[in-house]
């Protein structure tokens, strides 16, 4: 199940019997390679106890809306932000009824208003209270607004009755998690995606780079992959392990990336790139390293550089030019540049975010950005770069059938 690979899972437990099973949950999740934190109601604490939902998670569990001991006082927003997908296991028709009513008593029902990720529910409750007109009505609500609902099942229950409302199978959960980001939207496509920094070498052991960690267009090769695309991935250094299923290309310079970007742009359905690809790199390069001794002066070195070639821009303008996506990281005008660089490179979309804010963007597990394209845009909220990555492709396969339609 590559999808819930590197996927961070909220999980939020309610207060019915079923949230013994809870326990299971989390070990099947991190199976598939999810990070689990756990969010729990003060009933549910009753029937599981938080120390075992740790110990399983190895994470803190969170069971106050107000935790003055938390690394945040604010720790409704901080796991709105970081998860990727909130699932409700066990969902009580009680908290089923305050999420439809738009309630925030607890830490939990917060944390679902707060969130901008895709949202889950697993109900499990008595057959009379599932075939209840009220419930139905509340879960009708939650549908309409997007939610995903998995289960109930039938069977027998723990009160003895027979009937629909019993937790779904765990194993079924965990699939439904799966297909819930398995969208399909770019099935038959070739996305070529470029990440992380470049190096530009003085000498053979020095060089010029920037911050760039290559989440981003790792992530967004991971929501590619789930969107149903062939993705290959032209990566500068980094420490991030690729998604199996992409073509992975390594390179260290510009000029590298740019040679290998040609290669593929003739069989490319859309291009991203995300990649910081230096402007500049060093006019000569010795073949042994620079001395101190041998610069005129110890108290300066100037360096001459000359300007890369512009993949980005050599792309769109290529015959047959794929859909093309660019990234502007700026640290003022932010909106301002990122519109004046999707007219002068000939763009599609760009997506726009602020540097220099530690808390987001270059080495950031999160980003804050804004997706703009010829006559709109749309600005995303702070959230995971792996949530920034499905919203970005998901806006990307709505412009492409848009294209087509039109």
């Amino acid at each position: 199940m590559q999808t819930l690979i590197n996927k961070r899972i909220l999980l939020g437990v309610t207060g019915g019997i079923a949230a013994y099973k809870s326990a299971e949950l989390v070990r099947l999740l991190q199976e598939q390679g999810s990070e689990v934190r756990v969010v729990m109601t003060k009933a549910a604490t009753e029937f599981i106890t938080p120390l075992t939902l740790q110990a399983l998670s190895q994470n803190p569990v969170y069971t106050e809306l107000l935790d003055t001991e938390s690394e945040s006082a604010m720790s409704h927003i901080t796991l709105a932000r970081w998860a990727d997908l909130v699932l409700i296991s066990p969902a009580t028709s009680n908290f089923i009824a305050q999420l439809a009513g738009g309630h925030a008593n607890d830490l939990l029902t917060t944390i679902c208003l707060a969130a901008q990720c895709p949202l889950a529910i697993a109900p499990a409750m008595n057959q009379a209270m599932w075939g209840n007109s009220s419930t139905k009505d509340n879960c009708k609500t939650l549908l309409e607004r997007g939610l995903h609902f998995f289960g109930p099942a039938d069977g027998l229950q723990a009160c003895g009755e027979e009937g629909s409302g019993r937790l779904l199978d765990l194993e079924s959960i965990v699939n439904g998690i799966s297909s819930v980001f398995e969208t399909g939207a770019l099935t038959g496509k070739h996305v070529v995606i470029t990440a992380g920094p470049t190096r530009e070498a003085i000498d053979p052991v020095r060089f010029i780079s920037n911050h760039s960690s290559g989440k981003q267009g790792y992530a967004l090769a991971e929501a590619a992959l789930e969107a149903g695309a062939r993705v290959t991935l032209v990566s500068g250094p980094t420490n991030i392990e690729a998604p199996r299923q992409a073509q992975v290309i390594q390179v260290d310079s510009a000029e590298e990336m740019y040679v290998e970007v040609q290669k593929l742009i003739l069989d490319t359905d859309i291009f991203i790139g995300v990649a910081a690809v230096a402007d500049y790199r060093p006019k000569t390069v010795p073949e042994r390293k620079i001395k101190k001794s041998e610069v005129a002066s110890n108290a300066t070195w100037l360096l001459e550089l000359v300007r890369n070639r512009d993949i980005l821009q050599s792309v769109s303008n290529s015959p047959n030019r794929p859909f093309t996506v660019g990234f502007a990281a700026e640290t003022d005008n932010v909106i301002g540049n990122a519109r004046d660089k999707l007219t002068h490179k000939n763009l599609d979309m760009i997506i726009a975010n602020k540097v220099g804010d530690t808390t987001v963007g270059f080495n950031s597990d999160n980003n804050r950005t804004t997706v703009l394209w010829k006559d709109d845009q749309q600005e995303l909220p702070i959230m995971s770069k792996a949530a920034v990555s499905s919203k970005i492709i998901a806006l990307i396969a709505e412009a492409i059938l848009k294209d087509k339609d039109g």
